[in-house]
């Protein structure tokens, strides 16, 4: 992510062959708002951090507002990870989050993959 003109060209490939891109962990580690400025992406998922403290912690009601404003102004959709409660689901509504994702949603299910036999020419 260093060369972040060059990663919007990647990303740009990707969406005009069909892709979707997330910003995702948004406001954890590395991530900036110079990604959310920059980038060609399509939607943000909030940090989960940030989500799981929201009845506690005043500053990430304040963080998540602000993140879904920016994204909305960019024309993104949002998304809040580690919903689990909903009296959390209830504040993200209010503040206008997009989609969410968690416990309380749906738990997580193994999902069995069916591979077809290659056919293998030899020789």
């Amino acid at each position: 992510m260093r060369d972040l003109q060059r990663v919007a060209r990647v990303i740009e490939r990707l969406r005009a062959s069909g892709c979707r891109i997330a910003l995702d962990d948004f406001g954890a580690g590395m991530s900036s708002f110079g990604y959310l400025k920059n980038l060609p992406v399509d939607s943000i998922k909030i940090d989960g951090s940030f989500v799981r403290d929201l009845g506690r912690e005043p500053v990430s009601r304040i963080i998540i507002d602000a993140v879904t404003r920016i994204g909305h102004e960019r024309k993104l959709k949002v998304v809040a990870e580690w919903v689990d409660d909903e009296n959390v689901l209830s504040v993200l509504r209010e503040l206008g989050v997009d989609y969410a994702q968690g416990f309380l949603l749906h738990r997580p299910e193994r999902v069995l993959f069916q591979r077809e036999k290659a056919n293998v020419r030899v020789g």
